[in-house]
């Protein structure tokens, strides 16, 4: 994408009703703007970042075997009428009347809906354990809506749900889960612990979040270190193996990890000095078993092999793609702006030319932009160099790539690494390598 050409609004003042660092970020980096209370549009840039987001999740999920739906954000009263929730749930519920008098709701959860989906279908504890996953748009018409798209109204989030025939059939799918949540986050470039955590209006027995470490978070966290020492993306776990979910099990269980409202003052003591990690957490997801609190209210039943009927155990699994934004951003900026890890950056890198009308800078940055456009963030602009370094920075992708007229002439670009704020001047062939631009044609 060429910057000149680009839907991305830029602010160079501090928005007053920005509070926290990824609201002021998000508006002065052009990802969003708001529409009203607690409700954002998402621009180009924002959008792609959200993409890359629910990409990594979508891969994850399906990687444990979960299979995606799609359900509509209404839904009827009717439905929640059955499970008892509808007027236990509180204003937080966004409740519509059409035109018929039908009663509807914005969804701000979806236990009953995919639980009615899934007793018109399944029949028989053969066709168990059913593992379903969506990423859709919510709202909950939050009193006090501030922080940016951190407790906004409307947004977006991956909610799953597990069916079993039996308690430990239950509890592999909340581990599977669990597993999974753990890989996510860390290609997300985030530390995110899970923790012990009370069920809320969604009801259950077992329940964990996760919460990505931040200095602005709601919660204040106490940790075993050996929760960051963990690459769950290479850690030897099949999620199809009880024996291994066995282990995560155990894990979870001995390994010290609580939020301020859980903590043990006396087992974290115990913990060695050196291994003791405490600050500020965001909650970006929750998981919950909850039995058969859902299957039970609707009536939805299964044949068992003895053929007699039996509601089905169940679990419940969110993340926050909307609200990880903001987290990823309070956990990974500076006083320049944004520093995006690889994986969730709105595009591979920024191309700066310094001297757009300069031949030697056009035919370098031509040849750079034309191996991926669609995944460059090319500055074409007329600006002075400041600005470009400004927006660059304020973007936060994670490198910049460097082209002036005097580097250009002698086949030199510089590449800026944005976190760490290194440059390094390398021949065009030697940076196109770095990059990982295969297709550059000089």
């Amino acid at each position: 994408m060429r910057l000149s050409q680009a839907f991305q609004p830029t602010l160079k003042e501090v928005p007053a009703e920005a509070q926290i660092a990824s609201h002021r970020l998000m508006l002065r980096a052009g990802l969003v703007r708001q529409t009203s209370a607690g409700i954002y549009a998402w621009l180009p840039a924002g959008l792609r970042v959200l993409r890359n987001i629910a990409q990594i999740v979508r891969e994850e999920q399906d990687a444990i075997g979960a299979q995606e739906v799609l359900m509509p954000t209404l839904q009827s009263a009717d439905l929640w009428r059955r499970s008892g929730r509808y007027e236990a749930y509180g204003p937080e519920m966004l409740r519509i009347e059409d035109r018929h008098g039908r009663e509807l709701l914005y969804g701000p959860t979806n236990e009953e809906m995919i639980t009615d989906l899934f007793g018109s279908a399944v029949r028989s504890y053969k066709e168990l354990p059913q593992l379903l996953y969506q990423i859709q748009w919510k709202f909950r018409d939050e009193i006090r809506p501030r922080f940016g798209v951190m407790r906004g109204r409307e947004f977006y989030m991956k909610d799953a749900y597990s069916f079993d025939a039996d308690y430990e059939g239950a509890v592999r799918s909340y581990y599977r889960m669990m597993l999974s949540y753990l890989r996510i986050f860390r290609r997300l470039g985030v530390v995110a612990v899970p923790m012990a955590a009370d069920t809320g209006p969604i009801g259950g027995e077992l329940s964990h979040e996760f919460l990505v470490m931040a200095p602005t978070g709601e919660s204040g966290v106490f940790y075993d270190s050996d929760w960051d020492a963990i690459d769950w993306t290479q850690a030897p776990l099949d999620p199809e193996n009880p024996q291994d979910l066995e282990k995560l099990q155990h894990l979870v269980a001995t390994t010290y990890s609580a939020t301020d409202e859980k903590h043990d003052v006396q087992v974290w003591e115990k913990l060695p000095l050196e291994k003791r990690r405490e600050g500020r957490g965001i909650e970006v997801g929750h998981i919950f078993y909850f039995g058969t609190k859902y299957t039970e209210a609707m009536g939805i039943e299964v044949s068992g092999p003895d053929g007699q009927p039996f509601a089905p155990q169940m679990g419940s699994y969110g993340i926050g793609v909307s609200r990880l934004v903001g987290a990823i951003i309070e956990a990974s900026h500076d006083e320049n702006g944004i520093i995006w890890p690889t994986e969730v950056a709105p595009y591979r890198f920024s191309l700066l030319n310094l001297r757009p009308g300069d031949e030697a800078c056009d035919r370098v940055c031509g040849a750079l932009y034309g191996a991926d456009p669609d995944n460059i963030l090319y500055d074409d602009r007329s600006e002075r160099a400041g600005v470009k370094f400004n927006d660059a920075d304020l973007l936060g992708l994670p490198w910049q790539v460097i082209v002036g007229p005097r580097s250009a002439k002698n086949g030199l670009v510089e590449l800026k690494n944005r976190a760490t704020g290194e440059r390094t001047e390398l021949p065009l062939a030697e940076a196109a390598r770095q990059l990982g631009l295969t297709g550059l044609q000089t």
